[in-house]
């Protein structure tokens, strides 16, 4: 297992993704332990090098994933790394 790159705070998660994540036979462990090991998912490769920076200085760190079927999800560590929110991109 990879060291976590940061640490993720309270997690949170809305219930319309969670329903999504269920819906695909995953659990938010198979997104946050991937947010939380520097695979950014989806984002583009600004996004990813913005990530990159974030985790040596502090800022939000922002991952999208899609499930297995297909669903997009969000994943967003907050700056002060109080808490990490899964959320459908339609609930930010």
């Amino acid at each position: 297992m990879t060291t976590p790159k940061f640490p993720l705070g309270s997690l949170v998660a809305t219930p319309g993704a969670l329903a999504v994540i269920a819906e695909s036979g995953q659990t938010p462990l198979d997104f946050l332990s991937r947010h939380v090991r520097g695979d950014w998912g989806e984002c583009d490769k600004e996004d990813a090098k913005l990530n990159d920076a974030a985790v040596k200085d502090g800022d939000r760190v922002f991952s999208a994933y899609k499930t297995l079927k297909g669903e997009r999800i969000w994943v967003i560590t907050e700056a002060d790394r109080s808490s990490t929110c899964i959320l459908l991109p339609s609930e930010y």
